[in-house]
């Protein structure tokens, strides 16, 4: 199971993409809530500009989320983002 949920709405064209991050205390202390957000903002930052259209995105980090490693969170992601065909095609 992936680490984290993602659920999103379409934005006008223009638009620039919006983040929201939620974790709950399941997923572990406050310093560790804090990296795990830190990692998914992250992954967003470096990926919002292969999107396919604008987005409003909520991201729930999942209990499996704590003391993963950037690449692995990455992953995740990026296949939530395949999923949802919210990802531009590769030329």
């Amino acid at each position: 199971m992936g680490s984290l949920v993602l659920n999103w709405q379409p934005l006008p064209a223009g638009s620039a993409p919006r983040l929201g991050i939620i974790t709950s205390r399941r997923v572990g202390s406050a310093v560790v809530r804090n990296r795990a957000r830190r990692l998914l903002r992250e992954a967003f930052r470096l990926h919002q500009h292969d999107l396919r259209q604008p987005v409003a995105m909520i991201l729930v980090g999942r209990p499996s989320l704590a003391g993963r490693r950037f690449a692995s969170v990455e992953r995740d992601y990026l296949r939530a983002l395949r999923l949802a065909t919210l990802l531009k095609d590769k030329p």
